[in-house]
C-alpha cells in the first residue's frame, strides 16, 4: 500500500500530537546526570550537532546555498547524548526511520519568555526544509508555548510536531526551568505519513 503524500500545498494543522510516548522519568535522570550549569534566560545543549563542530578534526564544509534541509553537513553524536542511553532509546525512534540531524536540549529559566517568531524553515509544508519534533521533559503547568495565539498542550513525554513557520512564543511564569527535547529530522513518508494519521 502507497503511504500519503505531503505537497506544499497540503493543509496540515500546526500542531499534531504524534502515538509517541517517552519515559519522564529516565529522560529527567540523564539531563540531572548531565550536571548543566546555572544560566540566564535560556540555554541550548546539542546532543547532535554539525561534524565539524563535535569533531575539531574534521574541516568546516564549505558555504553552501541552501542550509535548510541539512544536507551542507555531516552530523554527529556528541558526548552528551552518547553517555545518555535512554535519550539515545528516544532517538533510535527516529532514526530507524528518516534522517535525524539536530538534537538539542533547551533550557528555559523561570519567569523567562521566548518572544514571538517565525522559523521559515521548519514547517512541513516547506518544499526543502527540516521539521521539528518536541518532547517536552519537564514542564510545568504555567509554562506555555502559543502557536498562532493559541496555547499547545504539551504534556511531559508526548511527542509533537509544530509547524515553526507560524508565529509562537513561550511564556514560562513557573517557578522552574522548562526542558524540552527538540528533534530536527528531514520529512520522509514516514514521518509524513503519522503526522497525517494523527491530525486531528
Amino acid at each position: 500500500m502507497m503511504q500519503p503524500s505531503i505537497t506544499p500545498t497540503d493543509t496540515v494543522s500546526d500542531r499534531v500530537k504524534l502515538p509517541f510516548n517517552f519515559d519522564v522519568a529516565k529522560m529527567q535522570a540523564e539531563v540531572a546526570a548531565m550536571n548543566l550549569g546555572p544560566f540566564v534566560y535560556y540555554d541550548s545543549l546539542p546532543l547532535r550537532s554539525p561534524a565539524f563542530m563535535v569533531d575539531p578534526s574534521i574541516p568546516v564544509p564549505p558555504p553552501a546555498e541552501d542550509f535548510a534541509d541539512g544536507s551542507w553537513t555531516d552530523w554527529l553524536d556528541t558526548k552528551a547524548l552518547k553517555s545518555s542511553p535512554y535519550l539515545q532509546e528516544v532517538l533510535q525512534t527516529f532514526r530507524d526511520n528518516c534522517t535525524v540531524n539536530l538534537v538539542r536540549i533547551l533550557r528555559l529559566a523561570p519567569g523567562a519568555v521566548v518572544k514571538e517568531h517565525t522559523d521559515p524553515t521548519l514547517g512541513l509544508q516547506i518544499e526543502k526544509s527540516m521539521i521539528r519534533l518536541t518532547i517536552p521533559i519537564q514542564v510545568d503547568e504555567s509554562v506555555t508555548f502559543f502557536l498562532n495565539n493559541e496555547p499547545v498542550p504539551m504534556k511531559t513525554g508526548e511527542c509533537w510536531y509544530l509547524r515553526l513557520t507560524d508565529p509562537h512564543r513561550v511564556v514560562n511564569d513557573s517557578k522552574d526551568q522548562r526542558i524540552n527535547m527538540t528533534i530536527d529530522v528531514v520529512p520522509n513518508e514516514w514521518i509524513k505519513s503519522i503526522i497525517l494519521a494523527h491530525d486531528q
